[in-house]
């Protein structure tokens, strides 16, 4: 089982940005499907965006939110843009082996391994 680590979460003013990081350990993520979901308190976790053969966002996120790859790094980015308040969550970094077009957001059990969460807070 590959092991996730997310990164790069923290306390920020609404508007402001933050920029998640999410490495395995094996492997490269050119061969992985990369999904990215975040759990407020008291709510379901829920889908953010998934990058694969394509790329799909939750319209929440839409046009504020970025996901990247680095291979030479072996890193996978989510940039997060203008945050707002209700963006505050324990954001999970999820992998599937694979890709796969996605038309439609994926569900939570299409991925294998899950790191252990960063936490965002924004702030108003």
């Amino acid at each position: 089982q590959v092991q996730v680590v997310e990164s790069g979460g923290g306390l920020v003013q609404a508007g402001g940005s933050l920029r998640l990081s999410c490495a395995a350990s094996r492997g490269t993520f050119s061969s992985y499907t990369v999904g990215w979901f975040r759990q407020a308190p008291g709510k379901e976790r829920e889908f953010v965006a998934v990058d694969s053969l394509s790329t799909l966002y939750a319209d929440s996120v839409k046009g504020r939110f970025t996901v990247s790859r680095d291979n030479a790094k072996n890193r996978v980015y989510l940039q997060m843009n203008s945050l707002k308040p209700e963006d505050t969550a324990v954001y999970y970094c999820a992998l599937r082996w694979g890709g796969t077009d996605y038309y439609t957001a994926p569900h939570k059990a299409d991925f294998s391994s899950w790191g252990q969460g960063t936490q965002v807070t924004v702030s108003s």
